[in-house]
């Protein structure tokens, strides 16, 4: 039988209780991959930064980073804390809420915060087409377009293209 205090976990072993640090019973990251909220923050800062045609190292100049930290804030792999967050949406020009916004209750629900004991999900990358590289790319080859009549014929022949496919927009949702 377990017990839990609030900081450890004591576990019996040969007529002794054994000691292991609460977030190991609550899901290290070590163990169980980022936290899904990470991934999905990280996921939302790529966006906006490929959207903005910026590049890892120029976010990174903007806020006192390496590119290699802001990878690494973009994978989840690390936390953004209040402060960065803050940076991040002034740098680029988002309110901080939007780093949150489209987030999947599955996503929100899987945190382990949420759910003690439970793995993380499939990478967000995987489900969510708008943090896809094709979906980036093709969103900044259609803004280079500079001839605005260009672009919105452009636009009518992909919606009429998706159309004849058979899938609408309710199929995204």
């Amino acid at each position: 039988m377990y017990a839990y205090s609030p900081t450890v976990l004591l576990i019996p072993n040969k007529g002794k209780m054994l000691m292991a640090r609460q977030s190991a019973a609550l899901g290290d990251r070590r163990t169980s991959g980022p936290n899904p909220v990470d991934v999905h923050v990280g996921g939302r800062v790529r966006l906006r930064r490929t959207l903005l045609g910026m590049s890892q190292e120029k976010l990174g100049e903007a806020i006192g980073l390496t590119f290699q930290q802001v990878q690494k804030y973009e994978r989840g792999a690390n936390r953004v804390g209040a402060s960065r967050l803050f940076d991040l949406s002034r740098v680029l020009d988002v309110p901080v809420g939007f780093f949150f916004d489209e987030m999947p209750s599955d996503v929100a629900a899987s945190s382990p915060a949420q759910r003690p004991g439970v793995g993380a999900p499939a990478p967000e990358q995987e489900l969510d087409p708008l943090v896809k590289r094709e979906t980036l790319e093709l969103v900044r080859a259609y803004y280079k377009i500079d001839d605005p009549s260009v672009r919105k014929r452009l636009f009518e022949m992909t919606k009429a293209l998706a159309a004849a496919t058979g899938r609408s927009d309710k199929d995204e949702v």
